[in-house]
Parts: C-alpha cells; sequence; structure tokens
C-alpha cells in the first residue's frame, strides 16, 4: 500500500500519543503502517523532518480562528493556541520545544507580526515574541491561572514599551 505524505504523520501522531516521543524512530512507524524504514524517506529527508512535520500539524490543529483584533489580545490567542496544541498529545510539549530549538521563526513568526503591527521595532518584536513562545513552553503542565498571569505579565511590559 502506497501512502501519502499526510498518512505518514496521521499514524507518527498515533504513535506518538500511545507511545510517546521517545518511541517514535522511523522504523516503528514504517512498522506500524506495514512499509520498509526506506519508504519514509520518500515524503522525509531524515527524523528531524518527520518531527517538523508533526510539529507543524499539531500546531496547525491548535490554531485558533484569525479575527482582526488587537495585537495584545492576538499575542494572547496565539499564546493560548500554542498552549492547547502541545497538552492535547502525548509529548506535545517536547516534540514542539525540541523543533523550536532548531525551527524558533515558525512558533515566533506569527507574535513577531503582531507586536510589528502595534509599532514594536524589529528587536521588541523578536525578543517579545521568543520571551512569549520560551514562557509558554516552559510552563505547559503549569496550572492554567499561574499561566494566564505570565502571560499577562509579559503583555503588559510589551504595552508598556509600545506605549
Amino acid at each position: 500500500m502506497r501512502y501519502r505524505r499526510t498518512d505518514v504523520v496521521e499514524r507518527a501522531i498515533e504513535v506518538l500519543d500511545e507511545h510517546g516521543l521517545d518511541a517514535l524512530s522511523m522504523r516503528r512507524l514504517a512498522g506500524d503502517l506495514g512499509v520498509q524504514p526506506g519508504a519514509l524517506y520518500h515524503h522525509f529527508t531524515n527524523k528531524d523532518a518527520l518531527l517538523a512535520a508533526i510539529a507543524d500539524e499539531i500546531l496547525r490543529r491548535g490554531r485558533r480562528p484569525a479575527e482582526i483584533m488587537a495585537w495584545d489580545a492576538e499575542a494572547h490567542l496565539l499564546c493560548l493556541g500554542l498552549r492547547d496544541a502541545m497538552r492535547r498529545h502525548r509529548d506535545g510539549a517536547l516534540l514542539i520545544a525540541r523543533v523550536h530549538r532548531s525551527d524558533a521563526e515558525a512558533l515566533e513568526q506569527p507574535l513577531r507580526s503582531a507586536l510589528a503591527r502595534a509599532g514594536a521595532d524589529a528587536d521588541l518584536a523578536r525578543v517579545g515574541a521568543r520571551t512569549l513562545v520560551r514562557l509558554v513552553l516552559a510552563h505547559e503542565a503549569d496550572d492554567d491561572a499561574d499561566v494566564a498571569l505570565g502571560l499577562g505579565l509579559v503583555l503588559d511590559g510589551l504595552r508598556t514599551r509600545l506605549a
């Protein structure tokens, strides 16, 4: 049977949820799909490319609908969407944090754009976005109220800088 890239990613997410990130390998995934491990390289050049695709899909599923809103409300929703996406899957936070280390741009860009629209210069947009993403990644397992307080503190600081 021939599998599409989306089929492979879907099964990889199922393996992640069932067994965790440490157990997710190209060999295990190929076995689950009933193909030789080399067949997966048709879709992904290596395991890191597979992990990036899984993280992208998890994040895509966690996105909240975009609306025209104030930059700070948008940033808040983006952070909540990231947190929701990470918490929806076993080891989701670990996977997204691992991918983020090698490709910070993917998670930070929507926040940078919101900050830039608010008038932030390139440095403030970059550091502000990175701070928000790292806060969410670091506090994935914390109480919702603690995360909300942390987000509020960072957003208050950004509002002050932008005023």
